[in-house]
């Protein structure tokens, strides 16, 4: 059984320079926008939950993920917290072997488009990820991160869906490096679902001449006799 041996200052560092390295890897990867109206509308916030496999057998782990999308989800920058520890029971460890422990991962991918039918989209991403736990799965922290998953409309047309399976690891560059395998359910709201419709909002503009004609309908009572 393999036992993580817990460094708090490490996993501080480890999550501050992976954070660090996610902000800059954003400023390489997304595109040149002319302004930051235009970025906003293009960002698209993601929560869900998913679980940890390995071999495609179940090692037990919950994982809480959230991700930020953005370019129509050519990119996306995601936290992920896998919250529980990752057992792996196989015919050499009928008792279960220690994986992982919990930790908290972030990773910054570039996404391609692999297929369209209608309303669903297929897509592969590649980038890194930064995790602040070294473990049987990958001894390194700052592992490549890739991506296989479909987009569709969830019933109703008010909600996207993405079921993406992740893998993280090392290449091999250092051992062990068994690969963190998870895969997610995350779930965005369209716009319009909370608050107001954007069909109802009024422009600015027709507020501001609202405001002038109602100002000049009260000087012409004022002055009728």
């Amino acid at each position: 059984m393999f036992l993580v041996t817990r460094q708090p200052r490490s996993c501080i560092k480890a999550f501050i320079h992976s954070s660090v390295t996610a902000l800059l890897l954003v400023g390489a990867y997304a595109p040149r926008l002319a302004g930051a109206e235009s970025l906003c509308e293009s960002c698209e916030l993601q929560i869900g939950i998913g679980s940890t496999y390995h071999f495609w057998g179940s090692t037990g782990g919950v994982v809480l993920p959230i991700t930020l999308n953005w370019s129509d989800s050519r990119y996306e920058l995601g936290l992920f917290r896998l919250s529980t520890r990752q057992t792996l029971y196989d015919p050499h460890y009928p008792y279960g072997r220690l994986m992982a422990e919990p930790y908290w991962g972030l990773s910054l991918s570039r996404r391609w488009r692999i297929f369209t039918r209608g309303p669903v989209r297929g897509f592969f991403g590649f980038g890194i990820a930064a995790k602040t736990e070294s473990d049987q799965l990958s001894v390194t922290r700052l592992d490549f991160a890739s991506q296989l998953g479909v987009r569709f409309p969830l019933p109703g047309n008010r909600a996207i869906g993405e079921l993406t399976f992740r893998h993280w690891s090392n290449g091999g560059i250092r051992l062990p490096n068994h690969g963190q395998d998870f895969v997610t359910f995350t779930v965005s709201l369209k716009p319009g679902l909370v608050g107001v419709d954007t069909r109802d909002q009024v422009p600015a503009n027709q507020v501001v001449n609202l405001k002038g004609e109602l100002s000049a309908a009260r000087v012409s009572n004022a002055n009728l006799p």
